[in-house]
């Protein structure tokens, strides 16, 4: 009886998480490719588990969410929660999530550009192509970052705080458990 009261409660913790996770996609401005897409927004899920006499919740989501949620440090600046840094790994997002070199594929920020019909200007005030615009923003963001949005770790944080006590301290050693194993 009482596994299936912590079941009901862990799948409305998962419920409220990707829910508002997916609000904050949605409302938050901060990234211009954060969700013109909308491929992390559906890309959210979770799965709830029985492993023995464990029970909890994975949560998943497109790679990139992660690097959208924690933010991304450039090479010349820029601040990430989880240390994700251009300098140490040069392929984290990669330049190929970026920008394309195969002809005349645009990348993921010449899409965007094209998709919002933004183009950058050069230094005599004319416009650029979209695949140059694209570039652009693609090395502004290696050499600035991502900044953390958090669109799923204040979601998930406000959501463990409303679970109940003895569910919490479980939660924590299962948590704990998994990631020392």
């Amino acid at each position: 009886m009482r596994l299936e009261e912590t079941k009901k409660i862990l799948n409305k913790f998962a419920k409220y998480v990707i829910q508002q996770a997916r609000t904050n996609l949605t409302k938050k401005k901060t990234d211009p490719t954060s969700n013109y897409t909308k491929e992390l927004y559906n890309s959210l899920e979770y799965i709830p588990f029985i492993k023995g006499d464990k029970i909890g919740v994975k949560f998943y989501m497109e790679d990139y969410g992660r690097f959208q949620d924690q933010g991304v440090k450039g090479v010349k600046g820029g601040f990430s929660l989880s240390n994700f840094s251009y300098k140490t790994s040069s392929n984290l997002i990669g330049v190929e999530y970026h920008t394309s070199n195969k002809g005349k594929q645009l990348g993921v920020f010449g899409k965007w550009a094209k998709f919002k019909r933004y183009q950058a200007r050069d230094k005599k005030g004319r416009f650029v192509s979209y695949k140059s615009t694209g570039y652009a923003l693609a090395n502004i963001i290696k050499n600035y970052g991502i900044k953390p949005s958090m669109f799923f770790t204040k979601p998930f944080e406000r959501a463990f705080e409303n679970l109940p006590p003895e569910l919490k301290e479980s939660f924590v050693t299962d948590i704990e458990n998994a990631i020392f194993e």
